[in-house]
């Protein structure tokens, strides 16, 4: 069984030690290697790095904005996430949005609700090889703060088991990417109790995965930690998860519902945000 804290040590290994240095808009450098697939069997515990720590709530906050269809910075920053301002100020814009991003496109493509589909789709179709969606439309892209970086997630169901696999174009792996494991790991976790199925494997699709040069020593000091037991996703009982009731509304639960137990993660290690020119 595979178990993420492997996966993601091993992908900050070869980055460290094989990766090729590439420039990027940030104008910081990278060192980065490219299409790496990176797997977690959710039997072993949720995905979240013991070997520093990680904000669940930041994790848990960004998706339940994503699945509410907002795009705005304020339920963000409202509930301590507050890393977007740096792009929201470089991009100009000032409606306090980040333009059509993740929650319009997951609950609004041109019209088309896809996780209103999606869940119908679990539903009454579970076989499908039809059930994913898309956050990438080229359309819109002009408009958005930043294109979407994870802008895609497909689901696989069989025997009472239900897969994720998400698909990303750019890893920042030592700062986003820990959060990015962590909220489609809370995806498939809601996903698949809200259908009475079992949470099975997480898979992540990776395109440019590079660390940042001014975050090498991070992860060198990451490599050097040992890891810890994975807490466990603790649902209030009784809540509502993603569920679809006749009338196609979608019931998605209050973050207050949502928690880890056990979590006890060595302290965190900070590392600079890169924010383009």
């Amino acid at each position: 069984m595979t178990n993420i804290e492997n996966e993601y040590e091993r992908l900050i290994s070869e980055i460290l030690y094989r990766g090729l240095d590439k420039s990027d808009r940030t104008g910081t450098g990278t060192k980065s290697v490219f299409g790496r697939t990176i797997r977690h069997d959710m039997s072993l515990g949720f995905p979240i790095l013991t070997g520093k720590r990680v904000s669940f709530n930041a994790a848990r906050t960004e998706l339940l904005w994503i699945l509410n269809g907002r795009t705005d910075l304020k339920y963000l920053e409202d509930n301590g996430v507050k890393y977007w301002r740096p792009d929201y100020e470089r991009s100009g814009r000032t409606d306090e949005t980040l333009g059509p991003v993740y929650g319009k496109q997951w609950r609004d493509f041109n019209g088309v609700d896809q996780l209103v589909n999606l869940v119908n789709a679990i539903r009454v179709n579970p076989h499908s090889r039809r059930m994913l969606v898309s956050a990438w439309n080229p359309a819109d892209m002009d408009d958005m703060v930043l294109p979407p970086c994870h802008y895609g997630f497909q689901i696989y169901i069989n025997n009472g088991v239900m897969d994720l696999m998400w698909q990303q174009r750019s890893v920042d792996v030592f700062l986003g990417l820990p959060y990015d494991i962590s909220m489609y790991g809370l995806l498939l976790e809601m996903l698949a109790k809200g259908s009475n199925l079992i949470p099975g494997q997480l898979i992540g699709q990776l395109g440019d995965c590079h660390l940042y040069n001014n975050h090498l020593e991070q992860a060198k000091e990451y490599r050097r930690r040992p890891k810890r037991v994975l807490p466990q996703l603790y649902l209030n009982s009784g809540i509502k998860l993603i569920e679809l009731n006749d009338s196609s509304e979608l019931f998605i639960p209050n973050k207050d519902n949502i928690n880890l137990k056990n979590y006890n993660p060595y302290p965190a290690i900070k590392a600079e945000l890169s924010v383009g020119n």
